[in-house]
Protein backbone atom coordinates (compact mmCIF):
# COMPACT_ATOMS: atom_id res chain seq x y z
CA UNK A 1 0.00 0.00 0.00
CA UNK A 2 1.01 3.57 -0.69
CA UNK A 3 2.08 5.57 2.13
CA UNK A 4 2.13 2.10 4.03
CA UNK A 5 4.99 1.91 6.73
CA UNK A 6 5.67 -0.29 10.04
CA UNK A 7 7.29 1.55 12.44
CA UNK A 8 11.06 1.79 13.39
CA UNK A 9 12.62 0.61 16.44
CA UNK A 10 16.10 1.81 17.40
CA UNK A 11 16.56 1.96 13.15
CA UNK A 12 15.50 -1.70 13.02
CA UNK A 13 12.52 -2.82 10.91
CA UNK A 14 9.20 -3.48 13.15
CA UNK A 15 9.10 -7.35 13.70
CA UNK A 16 6.89 -9.10 15.31
CA UNK A 17 5.93 -8.64 18.99
CA UNK A 18 4.53 -10.93 21.32
CA UNK A 19 3.17 -10.02 24.86
CA UNK A 20 2.19 -11.21 28.07
CA UNK A 21 -1.08 -12.80 27.60
CA UNK A 22 -3.93 -10.41 28.85
CA UNK A 23 -6.72 -13.23 30.13
CA UNK A 24 -10.07 -12.73 30.40
CA UNK A 25 -11.49 -12.02 33.69
CA UNK A 26 -14.65 -13.41 34.68
CA UNK A 27 -17.63 -11.51 35.55
CA UNK A 28 -16.94 -9.60 38.88
CA UNK A 29 -19.76 -11.09 41.18
CA UNK A 30 -16.76 -12.28 43.92
CA UNK A 31 -13.55 -10.30 45.21
CA UNK A 32 -10.66 -11.08 43.08
CA UNK A 33 -7.04 -9.76 43.65
CA UNK A 34 -5.49 -6.93 41.20
CA UNK A 35 -1.70 -7.06 41.74
CA UNK A 36 0.70 -4.72 40.55
CA UNK A 37 4.00 -6.19 40.30
CA UNK A 38 7.24 -6.08 38.53
CA UNK A 39 7.58 -8.44 35.58
CA UNK A 40 9.28 -9.31 32.04
CA UNK A 41 7.36 -8.44 28.91
CA UNK A 42 8.34 -9.12 25.25
CA UNK A 43 7.74 -5.46 24.04
CA UNK A 44 10.43 -5.25 21.32
CA UNK A 45 10.28 -7.55 18.73
CA UNK A 46 11.45 -11.15 19.17
CA UNK A 47 15.29 -10.26 18.46
CA UNK A 48 15.25 -8.22 21.78
CA UNK A 49 15.17 -9.19 25.25
CA UNK A 50 12.06 -8.59 27.60
CA UNK A 51 11.74 -5.95 28.93
CA UNK A 52 11.22 -4.83 32.86
CA UNK A 53 7.89 -3.72 33.40
CA UNK A 54 5.41 -2.99 36.21
CA UNK A 55 1.85 -5.23 35.36
CA UNK A 56 -1.65 -5.82 36.69
CA UNK A 57 -1.43 -9.68 37.63
CA UNK A 58 1.88 -10.28 35.17
CA UNK A 59 0.12 -8.81 32.15
CA UNK A 60 0.74 -6.13 29.78
CA UNK A 61 -1.63 -4.35 29.46
CA UNK A 62 -3.52 -5.30 32.45
CA UNK A 63 -6.26 -8.21 32.64
CA UNK A 64 -9.42 -6.96 30.67
CA UNK A 65 -12.38 -7.05 33.29
CA UNK A 66 -16.04 -7.37 31.89
CA UNK A 67 -18.64 -6.80 34.31
CA UNK A 68 -22.21 -6.13 33.28
CA UNK A 69 -24.21 -2.32 33.71
CA UNK A 70 -25.11 -2.39 37.16
CA UNK A 71 -23.10 -5.19 38.59
CA UNK A 72 -20.40 -4.28 41.62
CA UNK A 73 -16.77 -4.40 40.97
CA UNK A 74 -14.64 -5.99 43.65
CA UNK A 75 -11.30 -5.73 43.52
CA UNK A 76 -8.56 -6.40 46.24
CA UNK A 77 -5.30 -4.25 45.64
CA UNK A 78 -2.22 -5.47 46.71
CA UNK A 79 0.52 -3.13 45.68
CA UNK A 80 3.78 -5.39 45.31
CA UNK A 81 5.57 -2.17 43.45
CA UNK A 82 8.57 -1.09 45.40
CA UNK A 83 6.93 1.99 45.43
CA UNK A 84 3.74 3.49 46.41
CA UNK A 85 0.49 3.33 44.17
CA UNK A 86 -3.57 2.95 43.80
CA UNK A 87 -5.97 2.37 41.17
CA UNK A 88 -7.91 4.96 39.40
CA UNK A 89 -11.22 3.35 37.18
CA UNK A 90 -11.17 6.52 35.14
CA UNK A 91 -14.27 7.43 33.60
CA UNK A 92 -16.44 5.58 36.12
CA UNK A 93 -18.86 7.61 37.66
CA UNK A 94 -17.89 6.09 40.78
CA UNK A 95 -18.28 6.59 45.07
CA UNK A 96 -15.98 9.32 45.75
CA UNK A 97 -14.15 6.69 48.11
CA UNK A 98 -13.19 4.66 45.23
CA UNK A 99 -12.05 6.72 42.76
CA UNK A 100 -8.27 5.66 43.58
CA UNK A 101 -6.70 9.40 43.88
CA UNK A 102 -3.60 9.59 46.49
CA UNK A 103 -3.73 12.53 48.57
CA UNK A 104 -7.20 12.94 47.59
CA UNK A 105 -9.56 10.47 47.98
CA UNK A 106 -7.43 8.00 49.86
CA UNK A 107 -3.75 7.68 51.28
CA UNK A 108 -1.44 5.91 48.55
CA UNK A 109 -1.07 2.22 49.32
CA UNK A 110 2.66 1.71 50.24
CA UNK A 111 4.29 -1.21 48.66
CA UNK A 112 3.17 -4.64 50.60
CA UNK A 113 0.05 -2.86 51.48
CA UNK A 114 -3.59 -3.53 50.18
CA UNK A 115 -6.56 -1.49 49.28
CA UNK A 116 -10.16 -3.13 48.75
CA UNK A 117 -12.07 -1.46 45.75
CA UNK A 118 -16.09 -1.89 45.83
CA UNK A 119 -18.08 -0.07 43.28
CA UNK A 120 -20.74 -0.14 41.53
CA UNK A 121 -21.00 0.84 37.65
CA UNK A 122 -23.56 2.66 36.52
CA UNK A 123 -22.54 3.38 32.66
CA UNK A 124 -22.10 1.00 30.27
CA UNK A 125 -19.24 1.21 27.79
CA UNK A 126 -15.20 1.58 27.47
CA UNK A 127 -13.10 2.47 30.33
CA UNK A 128 -9.82 1.53 32.03
CA UNK A 129 -8.23 1.90 35.18
CA UNK A 130 -4.57 2.65 35.99
CA UNK A 131 -2.11 4.31 39.35
CA UNK A 132 -3.32 7.50 40.39
CA UNK A 133 -0.02 8.09 42.44
CA UNK A 134 3.57 8.87 40.75
CA UNK A 135 0.94 8.50 37.47
CA UNK A 136 3.91 9.63 34.70
CA UNK A 137 6.40 7.27 35.79
CA UNK A 138 3.85 3.82 36.85
CA UNK A 139 2.01 4.51 33.33
CA UNK A 140 5.36 4.90 31.57
CA UNK A 141 6.02 1.21 32.93
CA UNK A 142 3.18 -0.43 32.01
CA UNK A 143 0.27 0.05 34.06
CA UNK A 144 -3.27 -0.32 33.02
CA UNK A 145 -5.88 -1.69 32.09
CA UNK A 146 -9.38 -2.01 30.34
CA UNK A 147 -12.81 -1.83 32.19
CA UNK A 148 -15.19 -3.08 29.97
CA UNK A 149 -19.34 -2.81 30.73
CA UNK A 150 -21.34 -4.65 28.98
CA UNK A 151 -24.81 -3.29 27.80
CA UNK A 152 -27.74 -5.36 29.71
CA UNK A 153 -29.73 -5.02 26.39
CA UNK A 154 -29.20 -3.06 23.42
CA UNK A 155 -25.91 -4.37 22.27
CA UNK A 156 -24.66 -4.27 18.75
CA UNK A 157 -24.32 -7.52 17.29
CA UNK A 158 -20.92 -8.28 16.36
CA UNK A 159 -18.62 -11.21 15.23
CA UNK A 160 -15.59 -10.11 17.29
CA UNK A 161 -15.23 -7.63 20.29
CA UNK A 162 -12.05 -5.98 20.95
CA UNK A 163 -10.18 -3.97 23.04
CA UNK A 164 -7.26 -2.69 22.13
CA UNK A 165 -5.57 -0.14 23.80
CA UNK A 166 -2.62 1.94 22.53
CA UNK A 167 0.32 2.93 24.34
CA UNK A 168 4.12 4.15 23.90
CA UNK A 169 7.22 3.21 25.38
CA UNK A 170 10.41 5.00 25.51
CA UNK A 171 13.12 2.05 25.24
CA UNK A 172 16.82 2.50 25.03
CA UNK A 173 18.93 -0.33 22.62
CA UNK A 174 18.91 -3.04 24.65
CA UNK A 175 14.84 -2.83 24.55
CA UNK A 176 14.47 -1.41 28.21
CA UNK A 177 12.17 1.06 29.59
CA UNK A 178 14.59 4.60 29.55
CA UNK A 179 14.58 5.71 33.17
CA UNK A 180 13.96 9.46 32.25
CA UNK A 181 11.49 10.00 34.30
CA UNK A 182 11.24 13.39 35.68
CA UNK A 183 13.05 15.21 33.15
CA UNK A 184 12.06 19.01 32.74
CA UNK A 185 12.56 19.01 29.20
CA UNK A 186 9.18 16.35 28.81
CA UNK A 187 7.40 18.15 31.53
CA UNK A 188 7.72 21.76 29.83
CA UNK A 189 7.14 20.42 26.07
CA UNK A 190 4.99 18.24 24.59
CA UNK A 191 5.31 15.48 27.84
CA UNK A 192 6.78 11.79 27.73
CA UNK A 193 6.55 10.89 24.00
CA UNK A 194 7.96 6.84 23.34
CA UNK A 195 9.52 5.58 20.56
CA UNK A 196 7.79 2.36 20.31
CA UNK A 197 4.18 1.87 19.58
CA UNK A 198 1.93 -1.05 20.99
CA UNK A 199 -1.49 -2.29 20.66
CA UNK A 200 -2.52 -4.88 23.80
CA UNK A 201 1.53 -5.02 24.40
CA UNK A 202 2.08 -6.18 20.99
CA UNK A 203 4.05 -3.79 18.31
CA UNK A 204 2.44 -5.70 15.45
CA UNK A 205 -1.21 -6.42 16.88
CA UNK A 206 -3.39 -8.60 14.24
CA UNK A 207 -6.47 -10.65 13.83
CA UNK A 208 -7.42 -13.13 10.91
CA UNK A 209 -10.62 -11.36 9.82
CA UNK A 210 -13.32 -12.83 6.51
CA UNK A 211 -14.74 -10.36 4.34
CA UNK A 212 -17.73 -8.24 5.50
CA UNK A 213 -16.89 -9.43 9.06
CA UNK A 214 -18.29 -6.95 11.82
CA UNK A 215 -16.39 -5.90 14.32
CA UNK A 216 -16.52 -3.63 17.66
CA UNK A 217 -13.15 -1.47 18.30
CA UNK A 218 -12.87 -0.15 21.51
CA UNK A 219 -9.96 2.07 20.98
CA UNK A 220 -8.35 3.43 24.59
CA UNK A 221 -5.39 5.91 24.48
CA UNK A 222 -3.37 5.02 27.42
CA UNK A 223 -0.02 6.85 26.24
CA UNK A 224 1.28 9.71 28.97
CA UNK A 225 1.53 11.86 26.24
CA UNK A 226 0.87 10.92 22.69
CA UNK A 227 -1.99 12.02 20.66
CA UNK A 228 -2.82 9.57 18.09
CA UNK A 229 -4.42 10.46 14.89
CA UNK A 230 -6.45 7.11 13.41
CA UNK A 231 -7.07 6.23 10.06
CA UNK A 232 -9.66 3.62 8.81
CA UNK A 233 -7.87 1.66 5.24
CA UNK A 234 -9.98 -1.41 4.22
CA UNK A 235 -12.14 -0.40 6.92
CA UNK A 236 -15.90 1.16 6.69
CA UNK A 237 -17.72 2.35 9.77
CA UNK A 238 -19.20 4.58 12.32
CA UNK A 239 -18.24 6.12 15.56
CA UNK A 240 -20.59 4.60 18.47
CA UNK A 241 -19.89 5.81 21.30
CA UNK A 242 -16.48 8.43 23.44
CA UNK A 243 -15.25 8.17 26.24
CA UNK A 244 -17.68 5.87 27.03
CA UNK A 245 -20.58 7.48 26.44
CA UNK A 246 -23.17 6.60 23.42
CA UNK A 247 -23.57 8.86 20.55
CA UNK A 248 -26.97 10.18 19.94
CA UNK A 249 -26.47 8.68 16.56
CA UNK A 250 -23.80 6.86 15.19
CA UNK A 251 -20.81 9.14 13.24
CA UNK A 252 -19.67 7.77 9.90
CA UNK A 253 -15.88 6.64 10.45
CA UNK A 254 -13.05 8.76 9.26
CA UNK A 255 -9.78 10.24 10.11
CA UNK A 256 -10.17 10.99 14.57
CA UNK A 257 -7.80 12.00 17.30
CA UNK A 258 -7.60 9.96 20.14
CA UNK A 259 -5.39 12.14 23.37
CA UNK A 260 -4.47 10.42 25.59
CA UNK A 261 -7.28 8.60 28.06
CA UNK A 262 -9.79 8.88 25.83
CA UNK A 263 -11.68 6.05 24.22
CA UNK A 264 -13.73 5.69 20.89
CA UNK A 265 -16.26 2.66 19.85
CA UNK A 266 -15.84 1.77 16.56
CA UNK A 267 -18.25 -0.59 14.96
CA UNK A 268 -16.62 -1.75 11.57
CA UNK A 269 -16.98 -3.86 8.61
CA UNK A 270 -14.33 -5.63 6.61
CA UNK A 271 -14.54 -4.10 3.18
CA UNK A 272 -11.26 -5.19 1.59
CA UNK A 273 -10.80 -7.69 -0.62
CA UNK A 274 -10.30 -11.09 0.55
CA UNK A 275 -6.41 -11.69 0.51
CA UNK A 276 -5.73 -8.02 1.33
CA UNK A 277 -5.62 -6.55 4.56
CA UNK A 278 -7.54 -3.95 6.71
CA UNK A 279 -5.70 -1.49 8.96
CA UNK A 280 -6.47 1.04 11.41
CA UNK A 281 -3.17 3.09 11.25
CA UNK A 282 -1.51 5.97 13.32
CA UNK A 283 -1.05 8.86 11.07
CA UNK A 284 2.43 10.70 11.68
CA UNK A 285 4.46 13.11 9.95
CA UNK A 286 6.25 10.71 7.67
CA UNK A 287 3.26 8.76 6.81
CA UNK A 288 0.51 6.22 8.20
CA UNK A 289 2.22 3.21 10.66
CA UNK A 290 -0.13 0.28 11.26
CA UNK A 291 -1.72 0.43 14.62
CA UNK A 292 -3.97 -2.96 13.51
CA UNK A 293 -3.74 -5.34 11.05
CA UNK A 294 -6.67 -7.09 9.98
CA UNK A 295 -5.59 -10.30 7.55
CA UNK A 296 -8.51 -11.19 5.10
CA UNK A 297 -9.37 -14.80 4.44
CA UNK A 298 -12.69 -15.71 2.99
CA UNK A 299 -15.83 -13.66 3.04
CA UNK A 300 -18.03 -14.58 6.30
CA UNK A 301 -21.10 -12.74 4.41
CA UNK A 302 -22.25 -12.44 1.38
CA UNK A 303 -22.34 -8.39 2.08
CA UNK A 304 -22.07 -5.70 4.44
CA UNK A 305 -24.47 -6.05 7.49
CA UNK A 306 -26.96 -3.03 7.41
CA UNK A 307 -25.85 0.16 9.48
CA UNK A 308 -26.04 -0.10 13.15
CA UNK A 309 -28.46 1.69 15.86
CA UNK A 310 -27.54 3.98 18.20
CA UNK A 311 -26.22 2.15 21.33
CA UNK A 312 -28.93 2.61 24.36
CA UNK A 313 -27.48 5.89 26.48
CA UNK A 314 -26.63 5.92 30.05
CA UNK A 315 -28.36 7.70 32.91
CA UNK A 316 -26.34 10.91 32.96
CA UNK A 317 -27.99 13.74 34.09
CA UNK A 318 -29.35 16.48 31.05
CA UNK A 319 -28.08 19.87 30.55
CA UNK A 320 -30.39 22.33 31.51
CA UNK A 321 -30.89 26.26 31.83
CA UNK A 322 -27.24 26.56 30.36
CA UNK A 323 -27.73 29.83 31.56
CA UNK A 324 -28.02 29.99 34.87
CA UNK A 325 -25.20 28.03 35.19
CA UNK A 326 -22.47 28.39 37.51
CA UNK A 327 -19.63 29.91 35.62
CA UNK A 328 -16.02 29.58 36.06
CA UNK A 329 -12.93 30.55 33.98
CA UNK A 330 -9.67 27.93 33.95
CA UNK A 331 -6.42 29.52 32.29
CA UNK A 332 -3.57 27.53 31.35
CA UNK A 333 -0.09 28.90 31.41
CA UNK A 334 3.39 28.14 31.56
CA UNK A 335 5.82 25.24 29.24
CA UNK A 336 8.50 25.77 26.69
CA UNK A 337 7.85 28.53 25.26
CA UNK A 338 5.18 29.89 27.27
CA UNK A 339 4.35 33.59 28.40
CA UNK A 340 4.16 32.89 31.85
CA UNK A 341 6.91 34.76 34.10
CA UNK A 342 5.70 33.28 37.67
CA UNK A 343 3.15 31.25 39.37
CA UNK A 344 2.10 30.85 43.23
CA UNK A 345 3.91 27.65 45.16
CA UNK A 346 3.76 27.02 48.52
CA UNK A 347 1.77 30.18 49.02
CA UNK A 348 4.57 32.51 47.62
CA UNK A 349 4.87 34.18 44.09
CA UNK A 350 7.56 32.09 42.15
CA UNK A 351 9.54 32.75 39.27
CA UNK A 352 10.13 30.03 36.33
CA UNK A 353 13.67 29.34 37.10
CA UNK A 354 12.22 28.90 40.81
CA UNK A 355 9.54 26.74 40.08
CA UNK A 356 11.68 24.45 37.20
CA UNK A 357 14.12 24.02 40.06
CA UNK A 358 11.06 22.90 42.04
CA UNK A 359 9.84 20.40 39.38
CA UNK A 360 6.44 22.71 38.04
CA UNK A 361 6.29 24.47 34.70
CA UNK A 362 3.12 24.95 34.40
CA UNK A 363 -0.26 26.86 36.40
CA UNK A 364 -4.00 26.80 36.36
CA UNK A 365 -5.34 30.33 37.25
CA UNK A 366 -1.71 31.35 38.38
CA UNK A 367 -1.12 28.60 40.56
CA UNK A 368 1.53 25.73 40.30
CA UNK A 369 0.06 22.40 41.34
CA UNK A 370 -2.78 22.47 43.60
CA UNK A 371 -4.53 24.77 45.55
CA UNK A 372 -6.01 24.42 49.18
CA UNK A 373 -8.89 26.00 47.73
CA UNK A 374 -11.63 24.43 45.11
CA UNK A 375 -11.61 25.83 41.61
CA UNK A 376 -15.35 25.53 42.39
CA UNK A 377 -17.58 24.50 44.86
CA UNK A 378 -21.33 23.18 43.61
CA UNK A 379 -24.21 22.31 45.20
CA UNK A 380 -25.71 18.80 44.68
CA UNK A 381 -27.83 18.55 40.92
CA UNK A 382 -26.04 22.09 39.93
CA UNK A 383 -24.86 22.74 36.83
CA UNK A 384 -21.50 24.21 36.33
CA UNK A 385 -19.78 25.65 33.32
CA UNK A 386 -15.91 25.70 32.77
CA UNK A 387 -14.38 27.79 30.07
CA UNK A 388 -10.55 26.60 29.68
CA UNK A 389 -8.70 28.90 27.62
CA UNK A 390 -5.16 27.37 26.85
CA UNK A 391 -2.26 30.62 26.61
CA UNK A 392 0.62 27.61 26.56
CA UNK A 393 2.68 26.36 23.09
CA UNK A 394 1.50 23.13 23.69
CA UNK A 395 -2.57 20.88 23.49
CA UNK A 396 -3.34 19.77 26.94
CA UNK A 397 -6.02 16.66 27.42
CA UNK A 398 -8.16 17.62 29.98
CA UNK A 399 -9.38 15.00 32.71
CA UNK A 400 -12.73 15.52 34.61
CA UNK A 401 -13.07 12.76 37.64
CA UNK A 402 -16.39 11.56 38.51
CA UNK A 403 -18.68 13.41 36.09
CA UNK A 404 -19.36 13.27 32.45
CA UNK A 405 -19.57 16.55 30.41
CA UNK A 406 -20.74 18.22 27.41
CA UNK A 407 -18.20 21.11 25.33
CA UNK A 408 -19.94 24.19 24.61
CA UNK A 409 -19.52 25.27 21.02
CA UNK A 410 -19.75 28.73 20.07
CA UNK A 411 -23.46 28.98 19.13
CA UNK A 412 -24.59 27.35 22.15
CA UNK A 413 -24.93 23.79 20.97
CA UNK A 414 -23.65 20.99 23.01
CA UNK A 415 -21.09 18.33 22.23
CA UNK A 416 -21.41 14.17 22.92
CA UNK A 417 -20.14 13.01 26.08
CA UNK A 418 -16.69 13.25 27.36
CA UNK A 419 -14.43 12.79 30.33
CA UNK A 420 -11.16 14.14 28.57
CA UNK A 421 -11.68 17.15 26.29
CA UNK A 422 -8.22 18.10 24.12
CA UNK A 423 -7.75 21.94 24.30
CA UNK A 424 -5.42 23.28 21.32
CA UNK A 425 -2.99 25.82 21.98
CA UNK A 426 -4.83 29.12 21.53
CA UNK A 427 -7.97 27.67 21.88
CA UNK A 428 -10.76 28.30 24.44
CA UNK A 429 -12.85 25.45 25.45
CA UNK A 430 -16.10 25.35 27.94
CA UNK A 431 -17.48 22.27 29.26
CA UNK A 432 -20.52 22.14 31.03
CA UNK A 433 -21.79 19.29 33.47
CA UNK A 434 -24.43 18.50 36.21
CA UNK A 435 -22.47 18.25 39.48
CA UNK A 436 -24.28 15.05 40.97
CA UNK A 437 -21.56 12.73 42.20
CA UNK A 438 -20.56 14.34 45.81
CA UNK A 439 -16.85 14.44 47.05
CA UNK A 440 -13.96 15.83 46.12
CA UNK A 441 -12.86 15.67 42.33
CA UNK A 442 -9.63 16.14 40.22
CA UNK A 443 -9.40 18.35 37.09
CA UNK A 444 -6.08 17.99 35.38
CA UNK A 445 -4.07 17.63 32.33
CA UNK A 446 -3.62 13.85 31.12
CA UNK A 447 -0.58 14.75 29.71
CA UNK A 448 0.64 13.29 32.76
CA UNK A 449 4.11 15.21 32.84
CA UNK A 450 2.09 18.55 32.48
CA UNK A 451 -0.29 17.41 35.85
CA UNK A 452 2.78 16.15 37.34
CA UNK A 453 4.44 19.89 37.09
CA UNK A 454 1.61 22.23 37.69
CA UNK A 455 -1.53 21.61 35.23
CA UNK A 456 -3.84 19.92 38.37
CA UNK A 457 -7.03 21.23 40.51
CA UNK A 458 -10.07 19.94 41.92
CA UNK A 459 -13.84 20.65 42.42
CA UNK A 460 -16.23 19.95 45.66
CA UNK A 461 -19.41 18.70 45.35
CA UNK A 462 -21.54 19.10 48.69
Amino acid sequence: MNGMKRRQFNLCLLGSAAAMSAPRAAWSDVAHTLTANEGLAQIAPRDYQETAVWAFNDSVPGPTIHVLQGDRVIRRFVNALPQASTVHWHGIRIDNAMDGVAGVTQDAVASGDAFHYDFTVPDAGTYWYHPHNRTWEQMARGLSGALIVEEIEGAPAVDHDEALLLDDWRLNDDAQIAEDFGNMHDWSHAGRIGNWITVNGQGAWSRNVGRFTRMRLRLVNTANARVFIVEPRGLDGWVVALDGMPLDAPLRLENFTLAPAQRADLIVDVVAEEGKKAFLLSIERDGGYALATFNIGGASREQVLPAPAALPPNPVASLEALSEAHKVDLLMEGGAMGRMRGAMLDSQMTGTRELAASGKAWAFNGMADMDDMPLVEASLGETIRIAMTNDTAWPHAMHLHGHHFRVISIDGNTGPLRDTALVDRGKTLEIAFVADNPGDWLLHCHMLEHSASGMMTWLRVT
